[in-house]
């Protein structure tokens, strides 16, 4: 049986889940996608769903009752969870953002992306590169994107 990749977005923002959710089904129709709109919300859908846990994880950082950082922490303290690579998703690009999370387990810190064809790339590269070489994909993207990107 092969197993489905899956990603999952914590994001608040309900356009920005519905632009990530278009140009991933555009680079990657297979890849299952699901969303939580806080990190308390993340952490449930995990524990519901232990046996289609996502390859990653795109963590916003400004969200209501649990943000980024704390969903981070939390994550990374289970030891389901931990081995899953969360990649920073935010309009932020301050520096103490970047280091909490980067100390944090965050493997990499994603500023939003201005444009589609953007974000298309990046998940373009996410995807193609999920189960070999992510973390040199995104060291790559962070060379050569226009978006900030720091890994």
């Amino acid at each position: 049986m092969t197993k489905h990749a899956r990603f999952l977005l914590v994001d608040d923002d309900p356009d920005d889940v519905a632009i990530f959710k278009d140009i991933l089904n555009e680079v990657n129709p297979a890849i299952d996608f699901v969303s939580a709109g806080d990190g308390f919300a993340a952490l449930e859908t995990l524990k519901k769903q232990q046996n289609s846990l996502p390859d990653i994880i795109f963590l916003d950082l400004n969200m209501p009752r649990m943000d980024g950082k704390e969903c981070l922490s939390q994550l990374k303290k289970d030891a389901q969870f931990k081995r899953i690579p969360v990649i920073m998703y935010t309009t932020s690009c301050q520096s103490k953002d970047i280091e909490e999370t980067m100390l944090k387990g965050a493997i990499c810190f994603i500023t939003k992306p201005t444009n589609l064809k953007e974000l298309k790339n990046i998940l373009g590269s996410i995807s193609k590169n999920m189960h070999n070489n992510l973390e040199k994909s995104l060291r790559v993207l962070s060379d050569t994107s226009s978006t900030f990107i720091v890994c």
